[in-house]
């Protein structure tokens, strides 16, 4: 395991998770030539939208088409950090336009960035310092359903209850 930061375990619907095949995964972006070749066969209009990613536990970049599920991003396997990211020329470099952790199948917290700004420094991509847009997510004690917090704002949307400040999503760990 990396010694990047926690691991996320997939806590999305099942059926998502029964269906990955084994080899399957997102294309591996290990290094700047992989990015290279990989960004080079995108087309204007797969450009035009956010990729899915995935970090694994190894601590290399996956990227998949924006409508793939994070699950089959990362072949089943737990990951260190899952979202959503875009990427544009600048000063003829590829950088990071966007970049979330909007991942409602792993559910990862804010804290997982350390683990995206390795893999894309390791890929030689330009980056921002941190998501572009973070998000919170908590698993309400009461009721244990999955929650976005929005506006700081820790209230279950489904039953009301508190929620907690620590990223709690993953009962089992």
């Amino acid at each position: 395991m990396s010694t990047r930061g926690r691991s996320y375990r997939y806590v999305g619907p099942g059926e998502l998770e029964t269906a990955v095949r084994p080899g399957s995964g997102g294309h591996r972006i290990g290094s700047a030539a992989d990015f290279g070749s990989w960004i080079d066969d995108r087309s204007a209009a797969e450009l035009a939208e956010p990729f899915t990613f995935v970090i694994g536990t190894d601590g290399v970049l996956r990227l998949a088409p924006r409508r793939s599920e994070h699950v089959a991003c990362a072949g089943g396997d737990r990951v260190l950090s899952a979202g959503e990211i875009s990427f544009a020329r600048e000063s003829g470099r590829w950088t990071v336009g966007e970049v979330s952790n909007q991942s409602t199948g792993y559910c990862p917290d804010v804290t997982s960035w350390p683990a995206v700004a390795g893999a894309l420094d390791d890929a030689e991509i330009g980056r921002p310092s941190g998501f572009t847009y973070g998000v919170v997510f908590r698993r309400c004690p009461r009721c244990q359903e999955h929650n976005i917090v929005r506006e700081d704002d820790f209230v279950c949307v489904f039953c009301g209850g508190d929620l907690p400040e620590a990223w709690n999503v993953d009962a089992r760990g």
